[in-house]
């Protein structure tokens, strides 16, 4: 089968849809499926075509940016031209170019599958507001024109305006996980090049303000009167983040305050993630909004045997409920996040499971297997 694959951003840019999108696109083409992915060359140093792990990038060149998103002139003829030598589409949103892009799906008599990853809800302000409504609107065309909308979860399906406008559309798979196996050796050799001792809590995320890294800040006094010696290592970037510079200019005072409790490690690679998580006691997820659908860390953690505690939202609930791997705290509230994490670290055996029990439920292949078996269903019928 031949797949195009289109989102606006894809690697090296690093977030929960490029990592998603990575692991499933190269576990296609392992599969034996020609893999093409149609996005943006965000970064002029990116070239406009490579292949990587047999998948094919084609990047069209990006003119200017409109908050976190950007024009593409050319995207409209790559997409035409792309789609012509292409079986089917897979359409990974939020993305405001995904309408024109399964149009030219829907012409040609295509499956159009779309994955919904999470609603965007950019910072306020009046371009903001405007980029917000034209994605939106561009996200609901591509949604009547879809064959069929993937959702992580039926909880944030059933939560979410746009998924539960397209009901009858809606197929739920589980997100592509896994976690590079590594020696204890490299487990060891984290620890001590970041000297980690005492209770370690963990977060993996870009320094963005749907994130709720302020709610961690806010929880450290309470959490610090227990454990003293607490310490937070943040991975992921927290400098120059697309969209973000206000907001981290606001959490800088805090930053300064505990810098004796918080260590920012930067974005880590796949080898390096897999040493962090085994040396964290927890890993956290406080987002705040629907931004966040699901929070592929948190397996990726429980893979480890680090247990987690995360955020009462629609999708982000879902692994520990699903697990019993951690604790939910409220929405926001620093000291129910501070209770979840203290009552954590103080019984951590109690929330441990298996590894073989958590990866039964989420792995890449599995992931691929589902997608593979949905185009599957979806072609005779579109081509009788």
């Amino acid at each position: 089968m031949r797949i195009l694959f289109a989102l606006t951003y894809y690697r090296p840019h690093t977030s929960g849809l490029t990592i998603y999108v990575q692991r499933l696109a190269t576990e296609m083409a392992r599969r034996g499926h020609t893999v093409t992915i149609l996005t943006s060359q965000y970064d002029p140093s990116l070239p406009t075509r490579e292949v990587v792990d047999n998948v094919q990038i084609v990047r069209a060149p990006v003119v200017a940016r409109i908050s976190k998103g950007v024009i593409m002139p050319t995207i409209g003829w790559l997409a035409s031209a792309l789609a012509l030598n292409h079986d089917a589409m897979s359409l990974h949103l939020p993305q405001f170019d995904a309408s024109g892009i399964a149009l030219r799906g829907w012409a040609l008599r295509q499956p159009v599958v779309l994955t919904y990853h999470c609603d965007l809800l950019l910072p306020p302000g009046f371009i903001n507001k405007v980029a917000n409504v034209a994605v939106d609107v561009s996200n609901r065309a591509a949604g009547t024109l879809a064959t069929r909308i993937v959702a992580y979860t039926h909880d944030y399906a059933d939560n979410s305006p746009f998924l539960s406008s397209f009901r009858e559309k809606i197929e739920v798979i589980p997100p592509p996980v896994e976690v590079a196996t590594i020696p204890d050796t490299a487990v060891q050799a984290f620890r001590r090049r970041w000297n980690i001792q005492g209770p370690i809590i963990g977060m993996a995320a870009r320094l963005a303000s749907e994130k709720g890294v302020e709610v961690l800040l806010n929880a450290l006094p309470r959490i610090l009167s227990v454990y003293p010696h607490a310490r937070v290592l943040y991975a992921g970037q927290y400098e120059n983040v697309l969209g973000e510079e206000a907001y981290a200019l606001r959490l800088a005072p805090l930053f300064e305050r505990y810098h004796d409790h918080w260590t920012f490690l930067g974005t880590l690679n796949p080898k390096e993630m897999a040493a962090f998580f085994p040396n964290l006691d927890v890993l956290i997820v406080p987002s705040l909004n629907s931004t966040e659908s699901f929070g592929l860390v948190q397996v990726e953690a429980m893979l480890c045997g680090t247990p987690c505690v995360a955020s009462n939202l629609p999708g982000v609930r879902q692994p520990i409920q699903q697990t019993g791997m951690g604790r939910i705290a409220a929405i926001g509230d620093s000291a129910d996040l501070a209770d979840a994490i203290i009552e954590v670290l103080g019984n951590k055996a109690q929330y441990v499971r298996p590894q073989a029990e958590i990866a039964a439920r989420f792995s890449t292949p599995r992931t691929a297997e589902l997608y593979e078996q949905l185009f599957g269903q979806l072609r005779p019928s579109l081509r009788k």
